[in-house]
């Protein structure tokens, strides 16, 4: 039995005639702010310079006072300074246009770099327990005095890179593994201080590695938050701020003509620009290409979908499976 229909694409202006009742629209929400990103990016070199101008004198220091706290805190040196490097590059690589293997471009290249950053801090946290236990049997000489004027260099230096990174735009994933890691450091510091404190009024050497354990536990804490995220994000989970059964409940109570809503999708790109696909059963075929802008107008004012693909079905499902 023929049915009419319509094929309805929101990046071109035409409709065929065919056998069965299908509208397909798009709407590209790609109208990103690359202001925000340039100044995120900036933000994000200046504080890669600070920290990694400042690990060397650090990690130097470090050796020559015996303190695992500021090799520890180091060591976190180093990795902060690849991951804000990574994060930068992250930022850049974001900026290239999509081409024909690369449909979304590389939009999702800083989540990756958010990714591989929880991952260095689960390893800079298991290297630190594992010189903890060590020292704790084995306990080293320890210069306090050295020890506590680096840390509070160190300390400044962190200071310095988290207000610089205060400033960019927080409910970004690179730039929030971006500050875990500097509020790692800036923890590093101020246990690398106390460590020294205590040694100089006690001799209480053991402070050193107990305190580098304290930090260690911080910055798994840290480590888990970025990684779940981003993971989730890679393995393209629907956004933690979007119901997708209230939104597609959502469609067929505001969108006039949506009989019923099913085989839907909802992703992100990159945790701030979402993704959705979608089938919607109408009662009139005609007005398809109304309603397929009608739904795309919801999904972005309601619910902040940027991006959408709509496929309208009449009496007819379009696939196998339609649940």
């Amino acid at each position: 039995m023929a049915h009419d229909h319509a094929h309805a694409h929101g990046d071109d202006d035409h409709s065929h005639g065919h056998g069965h009742a299908h509208a397909h629209g798009h709407a590209h929400g790609h109208s990103h702010d690359h202001g925000d990103d340039e100044k995120n990016a900036a933000r994000i070199g200046i504080a890669a310079l600070l920290t990694g101008a400042f690990m060397g004198v650090e990690l130097a220091g470090g050796v020559i006072a015996g303190s695992l706290a500021l090799i520890a805190d180091a060591g976190h040196m180093l990795s902060d300074f690849g991951s804000l490097a990574l994060a930068w590059i992250g930022f850049r690589m974001a900026r290239r246009p999509p081409d024909s293997r690369r449909t979304f471009g590389f939009r999702r290249f800083p989540v990756l770099a958010a990714f591989v950053n929880g991952l260095t801090l689960f390893a800079i946290a298991a290297w630190i327990v594992y010189e903890a236990i060590w020292r704790l049997n084995e306990p080293r000489t320890i210069e306090p005095m050295l020890m506590t004027w680096i840390a509070v260099a160190g300390l400044g230096v962190n200071i310095a890179s988290f207000a610089v990174l205060h400033g960019a735009d927080r409910d970004n994933l690179n730039v929030r593994g971006a500050l875990l890691h500097v509020v790692g450091d800036l923890l590093g510091s101020v246990a690398a201080i106390a460590a020294g404190i205590i040694i100089m009024t006690t001799g209480w050497i053991q402070a050193d590695p107990i305190l580098s354990v304290l930090v260690a536990l911080i910055i798994l804490r840290s480590a888990w938050s970025v990684t779940a995220q981003s993971a989730h994000i890679l393995l393209e989970g629907a956004p933690t701020n979007i119901n997708l059964d209230k939104v597609t409940h959502d469609l067929v109570d505001h969108v006039d003509g949506v009989l019923d809503v099913h085989h839907a999708h909802l992703w992100s790109l990159d945790g701030r620009r979402s993704v959705m696909t979608l089938h919607a059963r109408i009662a009139n075929s005609a007005e398809g290409p109304a309603i397929v802008s009608r739904i795309k107008t919801r999904l972005r004012e309601a619910h902040g979908v940027g991006h959408a693909t709509v496929e309208i079905e009449g009496d007819d499902c379009a696939g196998a499976d339609c649940t």
